[in-house]
């Protein structure tokens, strides 16, 4: 398969980059059994991956934008169960495999939730105040911030930080985050500064960047997302 211009994080790195602790990564992209005995079941991943085919232990750009929406909405009380079906309606009127990340999720998710709950049984969110708390102060001005839509309204690029100076790009560096419009991996910047005694104007000499970029570097690898 075309593992190019997907982007790819181990688990560990999409933890580091989400919050979200690998083993709950794990369930929610793999599946996993549930019950004992004669009780035990399959449960099976909330949305097929870009890297299902693959032998690659690994997410995918997408995948990595699509967990942090599940994180929301699961801490404020939506359960798995309602997530999966609120996916499951998403994708079929969007024809998107990870529409939660879809740009039209912002206009059309608030109704796919509503009814998503009431199959589920998810009653206690049903009320208007429940729903405008998950939409208008989580989906919208967090969950959006920051990602730049293509022409097929599919998540193109991630900007974490407001001040737009690191940026996740799934055809640059295999998506791992790099500085805005010089390519070059955080990591590897910050890495470099280590090296060098927190020598910071060295390290950006050397890799010929400007301060702005050193330092841009350097705060998102100590601070993260």
């Amino acid at each position: 398969m075309q593992l190019t211009g997907i982007g790819l994080y181990t688990f560990h790195e999409a933890s580091l980059l989400t919050g979200i602790s690998a083993v709950n990564l794990r369930r929610w992209l793999r599946g996993y059994q549930s019950g004992r005995g004669e009780d035990k079941r399959s449960v099976p991943p909330l949305w097929e991956t870009e890297l299902a085919d693959s032998e690659l232990d690994s997410l995918s750009f997408h995948d990595l934008l699509e967990a942090r929406f599940v994180k929301e909405f699961h801490k404020h009380g939506v359960s798995l169960q309602t997530i999966r079906i609120i996916a499951r309606y998403a994708r079929e009127l969007f024809d998107s495999p990870y529409p939660f990340t879809c740009k039209r999720f912002q206009t059309d998710g608030k109704t796919i939730f509503a009814e998503s709950l009431r199959e589920s049984g998810d009653t206690e969110l049903l009320d208007l105040r429940g729903k405008q708390i998950v939409f208008n102060k989580i989906i919208r001005p967090f969950l959006y911030e920051g990602i730049e839509f293509g022409l097929d309204e599919r998540a193109l690029r991630w900007f974490p930080k407001k001040n737009k100076k690191v940026v996740f790009d799934p055809t640059v560096a295999f998506g791992k985050p790099i500085v805005t419009d010089i390519g070059i991996r955080t990591d590897i910047l910050y890495e470099a500064y280590l090296a060098e005694g927190k020598n910071r104007k060295l390290v950006a000499q050397q890799f010929e960047v400007s301060q702005q970029a050193m330092d841009a570097a350097i705060r998102f690898e100590e601070h993260m997302i």
